[in-house]
């Protein structure tokens, strides 16, 4: 009953962010309330048509997704620091997205002092308290989530897919109706730029579209090397957190707390890197890597200096590390704690990827390492002990939610 009132509660909230919420045709910004110039005076500015020149959010407004938002070939999107961006609450098509297409760019550097939030609706946090330099939600639990969608980005890297007449360069984004071909990512050039995301926070997101079809944290498809991902959080996603489909873009510096299925995500023969991060008690895999879905491995991809705090008090992981058979990474240096009883790295032996184990540390006393691991050794590389093989530089999650809430002590 406690939980249906809190739902009910929620609900009530998105709703009454949405009514009194209003779009004027006339007006070039989206804004709901302005003057003749087109300036806003009061409320959100409402974004409901799909960004088709150059634009820049500014972060004295608050920007409120009224839709699924793509910013389409050929347009940038600028959003300065400390902005916030809101999504309205929807499902199936009516999901609210920011959808970065191939050929577009988005420049979103936040700092951390100042970082870029997206959340939804009923989040009242506000552009004064994040110029306090307080990034917590002051409504929301940081274990709400599917309240809007997420951010996808899509480039035009390669990929490893295929369908009934074999390999394949491009495919429709999971999440984004088949309807909509902004949807469509991959190709041929493994450093193509789709722009800059640092300092980014994205909460309460994972809209359903359809069944078991969600919408991740932050969505990676075919992007290149060119573009820079350093300093992202995700907070209570219903789906993912983070999850790659090919491409060859890296990422730095991320946490990932709360989210309803994988921390941590790739398919398709992805080939960057994931360094410096942690992991924060996922309901199901801390690391869900699998292999090419194509004929084409393009070479392993690397997953280093990292944390995985593997349950908390409401939330345990499925496991420790899971790939299938076909998976081609290497991790190295990453401490995984707060272990429970049965949980294991579920393979350690791979027929055809090429799976590296460095350094990896598990906080178990040394008799007990043979459980946590599935089958009959325990391979070189996967030692038992409570501290990281190296130093992690947790130092640099100080601006997150998750940081400013205790929740990446260990």
């Amino acid at each position: 009953m406690k939980n249906r009132f809190k739902l009910m509660s929620l609900l009530l909230a998105i709703g009454m962010a949405v009514s009194f919420s209003s779009c004027s045709d006339d007006d070039d910004d989206n804004n709901n309330t302005g003057d003749d110039t087109g300036n806003v005076i009061t409320g959100n500015v409402i974004v409901t048509e799909n960004i088709t020149e150059n634009t820049t959010w500014t972060s004295d407004k608050v920007y409120q997704l009224g839709g699924r938002i793509t910013v389409e070939a050929g347009a940038t999107l600028t959003i300065e620091p400390g902005t916030i961006i809101k999504g309205e609450a929807g499902t199936g098509a009516n999901a609210t997205a920011l959808l970065i297409a191939r050929g577009a760019k988005i420049m979103a550097e936040g700092t951390a002092d100042a970082p870029i939030i997206f959340t939804s609706v009923a989040d009242e946090i506000s552009p004064e308290q994040v110029a306090e330099g307080n990034f917590r939600s002051p409504n929301l639990e940081p274990d709400i989530n599917g309240l809007w969608g997420g951010v996808l980005v899509l480039g035009n890297a390669r990929i490893s897919a295929s369908n009934e007449a074999g390999d394949i360069s491009e495919v429709q984004i999971e999440g984004i109706p088949t309807s909509d071909t902004n949807g469509l990512y991959g190709g041929d050039d493994d450093e193509d730029n789709s722009g800059v995301l640092k300092y980014i926070s994205i909460r309460h997101g994972g809209s359903n579209i359809g069944s078991g079809n969600e919408i991740n944290g932050l969505t990676l498809g075919g992007v290149g090397s060119g573009t820079v991902i350093e300093n992202v959080e995700i907070v209570s996603n219903q789906d993912d957190g983070i999850e790659w489909f090919g491409g060859t873009v890296n990422v730095k510096n991320a946490v990932v707390w709360n989210v309803g299925d994988d921390a941590i995500d790739a398919d398709q023969s992805w080939t960057g890197t994931l360094d410096n991060f942690i992991v924060i008690s996922p309901s199901d895999h801390n690391f869900e890597l699998d292999g090419p879905e194509g004929s084409q491995d393009f070479g392993p991809y690397t997953i280093k200096n990292g944390v995985v705090i593997a349950n908390s008090e409401n939330k345990s992981s499925s496991d420790l590390i899971n790939t299938d058979d076909n998976t081609s990474v290497h991790f190295d240096n990453i401490f995984i704690t707060a272990i429970a009883e049965g949980q294991q790295i579920n393979r350690v032996v791979h027929e055809v990827g090429d799976v590296v184990f460095a350094n990896i540390v598990l906080d178990v006393e040394e008799a007990e390492l043979p459980n946590h691991i599935k089958g009959d050794i325990v391979p070189e590389g996967i030692t038992a002990g409570n501290a990281p093989a190296s130093p992690i530089d947790t130092s640099l999650f100080g601006w997150t939610w998750a940081a400013q809430s205790g929740a990446t002590n260990f």
